[in-house]
């Protein structure tokens, strides 16, 4: 029996981009993607912008429904595409929970704070009466560091960073057990990310959430994750443990990123050497054949153009898909 909270096999989300018959044409948003999130971790999940990460979590919650693949919570199947089984989502809802990543376009701005936490408590019907829906709705308020004149407020009266905090007292209204924080903190100011951060640590702690933590800046993620997956053009490059993979990446694209990490002090600044990337991203219409990421490798060749890296765990807990990691490392 599985003793992963969240499992995730073979995913797959293409999205028709035009055309007929033979001729018809799909975005590979995500191709092939496999992990798991055992119960209480965080699994952060970085790449760059259109990598696939968003289109993950979304496909995971059904916010879009998949193209294959199969993602079980909890050993309950949610879904499983080849074998056509479909949970009812409802009773679920409950449990998983998103953290939008726009602060402003996630809030409805013609509902006030209250009503917008407390739509999840009247759709799962968890308050008896309007007195008990209130406490409900203050104490998730106070629990994000805003208080009870907040409540009757519309999105439009708060700061990015107060907003956030609402869509967070939104996903917690439920007592959900696991949250995918999409990009959470890249819309707030600098100063505000590490509060918001160091909340979602918090309350973890408290609630026991397990999260799925999708982000392009590394340094947030390796501070909050467990355990840290990277993504390229659509598939999973690499994953391993937070620390393992920030001090021993393998994969050429993770060195690349991780590079790229600010580094506070001068002198180790000038000493530390940039990897930068030739070229673009190639087109998830058009993606290359055999390894996508072969068009930006140092490494790349003829076997990279004509097969498909295999996923495989090359040590204890940490996975790649690269062809030549002794050529890399």
């Amino acid at each position: 029996m599985s003793k992963h909270l969240i499992e995730v096999e073979h995913l797959r989300q293409y999205f028709p981009a035009g055309g007929f018959g033979k001729n018809k044409r799909f975005v590979r948003a995500v191709d092939d993607v496999s992990f798991y999130v055992d119960k209480g971790e965080t699994l952060g999940l970085v790449g760059e912008s259109g990598c696939g990460k968003t289109t993950t979590g979304r496909t995971m919650l059904r916010l879009y429904e998949p193209t294959g693949g199969r993602f079980t919570f909890d050993e309950n199947v949610i879904f499983d595409v080849e074998k056509k089984q479909y949970a009812d989502m409802l009773p679920y809802r409950k449990r998983m929970q998103i953290v939008f990543q726009d602060p402003y376009a996630s809030l409805d701005p013609r509902m006030t704070v209250g009503d917008i936490v407390g739509e999840a408590i009247d759709v799962h019907k968890l308050a008896a009466n309007k007195q008990e829906r209130y406490d409900q709705i203050i104490h998730m308020l106070e629990r994000v560091g805003l208080n009870s004149e907040h409540a009757n407020r519309y999105p439009h009266e708060f700061s990015g960073g107060q907003r956030q905090r609402v869509g967070i007292a939104r996903a917690l209204a439920v007592h959900p057990e696991f949250i995918v924080c999409d990009e959470p903190i890249s819309a707030l100011d600098v100063s505000i990310q590490a509060q918001v951060i160091n909340m979602f640590e918090d309350l973890q702690e408290q609630m026991g959430l397990t999260y799925l933590f999708i982000a392009h800046d590394l340094s947030a993620v390796k501070h909050i994750s467990n355990r840290i997956g990277v993504m390229y053009l659509g598939r999973m490059v690499e994953l391993a443990d937070s620390y393992e993979l920030v001090e021993r990446p393998l994969h050429p694209y993770t060195k690349s990123l991780i590079s790229a990490i600010p580094v506070a002090d001068p002198k180790q600044a000038r000493e530390s050497q940039r990897i930068v990337l030739e070229g673009d991203v190639p087109s998830p219409l058009n993606p290359p054949s055999g390894c996508t990421f072969r068009t930006r490798c140092p490494y790349a060749d003829e076997r990279c153009a004509a097969e498909v890296p295999k996923w495989r765990e090359v040590e204890n807990g940490h996975y790649c898909a690269c062809h030549h990691i002794d050529k890399c490392n």
